[in-house]
């Protein structure tokens, strides 16, 4: 499978990276029940070992893997592999497959599974997938009755009445992360009775906390340790003895985004010389801004009025130097604004710096002029190959996402600038897009920055690794990964002139939900 990623270059300041992936088919969601099973024989003990029949065929899919929830058991615990469906016979009375002693005898199954057997009601699923196992096409499903143990007798369970599981949530979505929110599963039985047994809840396919007791229909389950990002709730009713005529039923999965919680930050200001100079005199404001991790730029004012434009703060500090203050009493200050906002917060210095510019002492001089002309130079980004190329993204060894990896083609940046002001390298990419309507969330992508040379009189700072997200939706707005700016590198005031050439190794996440296709996305470089 090709990845196709192409880069484009422009004079100046910007640059930009178009970046692009060719998928195969994602794996579709999970299917509701789609019919059931028939035990031989239909009664038995714990050592009876009994054949499974699915109802009709297993349309659609290549593969059948079978599971068991109930008791002891965890939900959907696995019993058999994903098994090619041609190892099995074919029913000739309902055309559905023979699944010969694929599940074996009760003991052994929860000797397996390392859990006391019990009574109760157990519920079996034979699902019907891909070879991969990603992709579900049915789901045959029935339950048996465990009556007694030691031996254990037991028996094919009644279809008995239907159910719906529905789960909500307080507070609503979205919250941030650590605050307790109670997921609430609600059971209805369709001839009105109220449903009784345990739910068990899961986050992502993954069971969270044990499962909880239904209370007059009702069951709460509150937790404060989601973590950052998109959630999606289930919860699977499994009926107790007392309801052991009705059906065992999933919800639809709910979608509960946990979002973190963004550092304040503050911001000191100090005036080189302190307290007072003298009219022409070079005076240096210096804002230090906490935590020094924060990304962003610094405003300094005077009485109340920009001087100068915004200052970009590098390792915590933004620099400015001015001589052009006029005679008076001057009031300094400064405002910090963050790049991300949901990253750190602003702050600004508590209160004005007071500060005096007095006139020279009078002396008769005599002057000659010497003149010499500085030109301003400049400050470009050169892209030698705008076009970069990725290995088709390939399924992980979890199963939950593909990825694939490369490299961004060496940048080039070159400063001739009068004042040696220094620079900040910084990239920012979009979603990716198949070109019709289809995507990739460019919060997927991320890089680890390196240099691949620069001049002896520069000193750079490579910016910090930044992770993809872990395949998250087109959906999710959390500007992680690449969506959001990132530094690729610096040079400090002073220490900036000359050539350096700049790289990252690439890093992308795909959903498994992402259909087949080539997907491209525009990553721009800002040099300032």
């Amino acid at each position: 499978m090709n990845t196709v990623l192409k880069r484009m270059a422009t004079f100046g300041t910007m640059s930009a990276v178009a970046l692009g992936a060719a998928l195969l088919a994602a794996p579709a969601a999970n299917a509701a029940a789609t019919g059931s099973l028939t035990f031989t024989p239909s009664s038995g003990n714990d050592q009876t070992l009994f054949n499974v029949t699915t109802s009709a065929a297993c349309a659609g899919g290549t593969n059948i893997q079978e599971y068991i929830s109930g008791g002891n058991f965890a939900a959907m615990t696995g019993i058999s592999p994903n098994t090619p469906q041609s190892q099995f016979q074919t029913d000739p009375a309902s055309g559905g497959l023979v699944l010969n002693n694929i599940a074996g005898n009760l003991a052994t199954l929860a000797q397996n599974a390392g859990v006391q057997l019990t009574v109760g009601t157990y519920t079996f699923d034979a699902i019907c997938k891909n070879a991969f196992g990603a992709t579900v096409f049915s789901d045959f499903q029935s339950t048996i009755n465990v009556t007694s143990v030691s031996p254990v007798a037991w028996s094919a369970a009644p279809v008995g009445h239907a159910t719906t599981t529905a789960v909500t949530a307080t507070p609503a979505s979205p919250q941030n992360v650590g605050t307790s929110v109670t997921f609430t599963a609600a059971v209805t039985v369709d001839n009105g009775t109220t449903a009784t047994g345990s739910v068990q809840f899961s986050d992502n396919g993954t069971a969270i906390g044990s499962p909880v007791t239904l209370v007059n229909g009702s069951a709460p389950f509150t937790t404060n340790a989601l973590t950052v990002g998109t959630h999606a709730i289930t919860a699977r009713y499994t009926p107790d003895a007392a309801s052991s005529g009705d059906q065992g039923s999933n919800s639809s999965a709910l979608s509960y985004v946990i979002q973190g919680v963004k550092q304040n930050t503050t911001t000191a200001l100090a005036v080189s010389p302190s307290g007072t100079a003298t009219q022409n005199t070079p005076v240096t404001l210096t804002a230090t801004v906490l935590p020094n991790t924060a990304a962003g730029k610094v405003q300094f004012t005077d009485n109340g009025l920009p001087v100068g434009a915004p200052v970009t703060v590098v390792n915590g500090s933004a620099v400015l130097t001015s001589s052009t203050f006029t005679v008076g009493a001057h009031s300094f200050a400064a405002a910090f604004t963050a790049t991300d906002p949901t990253a750190f917060g602003d702050s600004a210095t508590a209160t004005p710096l007071a500060y005096q510019v007095t006139a020279p002492a009078s002396q008769a001089t005599g002057s000659e002029t010497i003149s010499t002309t500085v030109t301003p130079g400049s400050l470009t980004i050169s892209v030698p190959d705008s076009q970069v190329t990725l290995p088709s993204p390939v399924l992980n060894n979890n199963g939950d996402m593909f990825t694939t990896s490369g490299a961004l083609k060496p940048v080039t940046i070159t400063d001739n600038r009068a004042g040696n002001p220094g620079w900040t390298l910084s990239g920012q990419v979009s979603d990716f897009s198949d070109g019709a309507t289809h995507g990739i969330n460019g919060e997927n992508l991320g890089w680890s920055p390196n240099v691949v040379d620069h001049s002896t009189a520069q000193t750079l700072t490579l910016g910090q690794v930044v992770n993809p997200a872990n395949g998250v939706p087109m959906s999710d707005v959390n500007a992680n990964g690449l969506k959001g700016s990132q530094a690729l590198a610096s040079a400090a005031a002073g220490a900036g002139l000359g050539t350096a050439h700049l790289a990252a190794g690439l890093a992308l996440n795909v959903p498994t939900t992402t259909v087949a296709g080539t997907y491209v996305a525009t990553l721009t470089l800002t040099a300032i």
